[in-house]
């Protein structure tokens, strides 16, 4: 580093080539971190996408040297925030991806702050067979259908309005060129795919309801997409609500990962959207409620 001169930068190879980074012994990272740390004086951490993680980059060089966040680190804690502690109302978070299992921290958090959720992609199935219905050969949870009634009773409880498709697209196969149908949602098996259908995306008056319901409010999360939006004939519930996310007045937040890629995979812009966070497991452990080890030692938690 002696060389390099005044404003310019070093740019290092990606970190995790190095096992220290990540290793789950405290002392490798910590001895990873001390050899990072000879390149400079001070740390701004701006990795959001990385802070609930342990690594040596994100927490152990942040206690070698004197620390700060960066802006994109402010800029997404401030608009988590909102969505926890400052939601302007009515507030609706739209909840998708394949697994209920993946949302449960969020869904418990959340409840209570809600005005509305709203449930598609493949963990809908699972809110449906916990209503009585049967799904056909769609990704179903067995093991969470308990979770998933308590989850329903609490929102009956508590006012929140638990918003489940009413119509599904149903496919006979996992593919981009199968034939496909719309049912009913409580009538999957009764349609002509039979038992063996798959629902791949909600149907076209589901996508209508949500998108009446997104754009209607005041502040919106949405992590997940509605379908396989992959294949053009299963993403129209999820290009939908997209579409209404742009027109929300208030604050409308698209959850990074499979979110973030599917919205511009399917043509929107960042610019769009009222954020589009960078941060898809970072962002969910935080509206779970969950300490992040990387905001925490820089004293933001």
């Amino acid at each position: 580093m002696a060389g390099l001169e005044n404003g310019g930068v070093a740019v290092l190879e990606n970190l995790r080539f190095n096992p220290g980074e990540t290793s789950k012994d405290a002392d490798e990272r910590r001895a990873f971190a001390s050899s990072l740390a000879r390149f400079g004086d001070a740390m701004v951490s701006d990795g959001f996408g990385v802070v609930h993680r342990k690594q040596a980059s994100v927490y152990e060089l942040a206690e070698l040297l004197p620390s700060a966040a960066g802006s994109l680190i402010s800029t997404e804690t401030d608009v988590l925030d909102r969505l926890t502690e400052r939601p302007e109302r009515p507030y609706t978070v739209v909840l998708g991806g394949s697994k209920v299992s993946d949302k449960l921290g969020v869904i418990a958090h959340l409840l209570p702050r809600v005005d509305r959720l709203l449930i598609g992609g493949g963990m809908l199935f699972t809110f449906l067979k916990a209503q009585g219905h049967e799904v056909g050969a769609s990704l179903l949870e067995e093991d969470q259908l308990d979770t998933v009634r308590g989850y329903l009773a609490e929102a009956a409880e508590r006012g929140v309005e638990i918003v489940l498709p009413t119509d599904v697209v149903v496919a006979e196969r996992f593919a981009a060129d199968a034939a496909h149908t719309v049912l009913a949602a409580d009538a999957i098996e009764a349609g002509p795919a039979g038992a063996s259908g798959i629902g791949l995306d909600i149907g076209p008056e589901t996508a209508a309801r949500f998108a009446e319901l997104v754009a209607s409010s005041a502040t919106v999360f949405w992590n997940g997409p509605m379908g396989v939006f992959e294949f053009a004939p299963f993403a129209n519930g999820t290009r939908a609500v997209a579409e209404a996310l742009t027109r929300v007045s208030g604050l409308g937040v698209v959850g990074g990962g499979d979110s973030a890629a599917a919205v511009r995979a399917l043509g929107f812009t960042d610019q769009q959207f009222g954020h589009v966070s960078t941060g898809g497991g970072a962002s969910l452990e935080f509206l779970e409620g969950n300490k992040l080890p990387g905001l925490e030692v820089l004293g933001w938690a």
